[in-house]
């Protein structure tokens, strides 16, 4: 199985299959430094619950790329997005353990989006700790989002402009609610290496969302933009991505400035 296979169904078992990983994980924090591992961070007067997975050819080594993955808005909650054992928990370990980075796995709270500012101190917060404590090379932060998380990778790029080496926005959308939704957010990401998926025949989030997302970021980065759209496809645009076969490689080639 390529690298982007696992990549990519890593997305589909993490972010998008809900009823599949919604059962959270409760554990305490571990002491392990491989494996999926459970981590609490505060902001302000709150606790927060998030999973990171370090693969075990990984654990103990620094410098290491960062994928931070925001989930769709089916999967907020607490306590975790990948259960802590069962079938589940079984397969997505076993994904996950294949690729040559940390993952990052942040929950949105019930009734929040990625955009909010609660949220948005929250990922972050987790990122910095993530980074921190397993090693995470600064110039090597990527992120990844699928439908509300792809609303909310627009969001983090624009809002911490150079922070991501590259960013994948899979069936998301613009966050900005009235204006011009496009031009702003392209001119802060500016020349920051994106690829965005999205379908024709999305009937959740219109593809005119990604089309024009990428012709305004064509306008500042030029040839750093790539736009993979599926003619006749719906929201599930993310099992057509599973066959593309350069994200990963492309994902990981990628250097922040």
């Amino acid at each position: 199985m390529g690298k982007v296979n696992i990549f990519m169904r890593t997305l589909v078992l993490s972010l998008v299959l809900g009823g599949f990983l919604a059962a959270g994980s409760n554990a305490a924090a571990q002491e392990s430094k491989s494996g999926l591992l459970t981590r609490n961070v505060s902001v302000g007067a709150e606790s927060y619950t998030y999973q990171v997975y370090v693969p075990a050819k990984l654990a103990g080594k620094q410098n290491l790329p960062v994928i931070l993955f925001l989930h769709g808005i089916g999967q907020r909650g607490e306590g975790g997005l990948i259960p802590s054992e069962g079938t589940a928990s079984a397969v997505a370990r076993q994904y996950l353990e294949q690729i040559p980075a940390i993952a990052l796995l942040p929950q949105c709270r019930k009734g929040r989006y990625w955009h909010n500012p609660e949220m948005e101190r929250m990922v972050m917060a987790e990122l910095d700790r993530t980074a921190s404590e397993f090693g995470g090379d600064a110039k090597r932060l990527y992120l990844a989002g699928v439908s509300m998380g792809g609303f909310g990778a627009w969001h983090l790029a624009t809002q911490h402009s150079g922070k991501f080496a590259a960013v994948v926005s899979i069936c998301g959308g613009s966050p900005l609610l009235s204006g011009d939704r496009f031009t702003p957010l392209a001119r802060k990401i500016g020349r920051t290496p994106v690829w965005v998926f999205h379908g024709s025949d999305d009937p959740i989030v219109p593809v005119s969302e990604s089309r024009r997302m990428v012709e305004a970021l064509k306008s500042v980065a030029g040839n750093r933009v790539r736009y993979s759209e599926y003619e006749g496809v719906g929201h599930n645009v993310w099992m057509n991505a599973i066959t593309e076969p350069g994200l990963l490689p492309w994902l990981l080639e990628q250097r922040a400035d």
